[in-house]
């Protein structure tokens, strides 16, 4: 599915079962809420922190997409091309960071 496809999917399900998008403000605090449920279990999988019995059936990668589900959201209904805006932003980390990765003792 390319992220265009995506875009449409999104906006189709929301037609037809959300009965719109929430506002703006609405789906920003939604997406930060999605993002913690993110954060949490990588702070508990991976990081330092010990898991609880309740988080260990949770989907890092269900929580992944309700995070892009949301960010899809806005994006639709701010007018963002998410396809584009990413082949944009990934040609000016290219250009811009061309080397720098690479001469960054800390990653060697």
């Amino acid at each position: 599915m390319t992220i265009q496809e995506a875009q449409l999917q999104v906006d189709n399900w929301i037609k037809a079962y959300g009965v719109r998008y929430f506002n703006e403000l609405t789906n920003m605090a939604m997406l930060t809420e999605e993002v913690g449920e993110v954060a949490r279990i990588i702070a508990r999988r991976y990081g330092e922190q010990s898991e609880k019995e309740s988080d260990k059936q949770k989907s890092l990668a269900d929580e992944m997409a309700d995070v892009l589900f949301v960010l899809i959201c806005l994006a639709n209904q701010t007018g963002v091309n998410l396809e584009e805006a990413l082949k944009q932003n990934i040609e000016k980390k290219t250009q811009r960071d061309h080397q720098r990765h690479q001469q960054n003792n800390k990653l060697k």
